[in-house]
């Protein structure tokens, strides 16, 4: 079953979801079709499992990006705690982007991951509220939609690199977070 979705991953993330169709998936697993309808009724069943399956993955991640004791840490450290198990994730399976940010995904299969990716937002923003109580709500909430969409924008440039490039890469992306977030959050509250 795990080959059937790994090569789902890929095919969904190259095709889209409504050019993607059972055969493809069997042909890129290097099965018969046949044998994926002994695992799965249909796409939409394959399309749930690996929602599933990345939804899973990204609660670990969220737990180990965001312990309790992160907004007493240095903005780098703090950084790297945030950024590296959710890049993680995303390196290890590269077909999760492609797959929520896919616009002919059906509502349906996307929205048990809504409330997890909501609660990954508002962690970043209660973060930053922790660091910096004086800023508003309002600055608060753009700049976790600015720190995010970073990520998300520098994603693709990581994923699609290899060894030394990559780690260059992923350090580049912490340094443009750090730089954007330091003047803005840089010193944790007193208490």
């Amino acid at each position: 079953m795990s080959q059937i979705l790994d090569a789902a991953a890929e095919v969904l993330a190259e095709s889209g979801y409504e050019s993607t169709t059972t055969n493809a998936i069997a042909a890129r697993a290097g099965i018969s079709p046949g044998t994926v309808y002994q695992f799965f009724a249909n796409k939409d069943a394959i399309a749930e499992a690996l929602v599933a399956r990345y939804l899973t993955a990204l609660r670990a991640a969220y737990v180990e990006a965001f312990p309790p004791d992160l907004v007493r840490l240095p903005m780098a450290e703090l950084i790297d705690r945030m950024v590296d198990p959710i890049l993680r994730l995303h390196l290890a399976h590269p077909g999760m982007k492609p797959l929520f940010a896919r616009t002919d995904m059906p509502e349906r299969l996307l929205a048990p991951t809504q409330p997890l990716l909501q609660a990954v937002r508002e962690r970043v923003e209660s973060v930053f509220a922790a660091r910096a109580p004086e800023l508003s709500a309002e600055r608060r909430r753009r700049c976790t939609q600015v720190s995010v969409e970073l990520f998300r924008g520098l994603l693709p440039l990581v994923q699609a690199a290899d060894g030394a490039e990559r780690d260059a890469l992923v350090t580049e992306l912490k340094d443009v977070l750090r730089r954007y977030l330091t003047p803005i959050i840089g010193t944790p509250a007193s208490d």
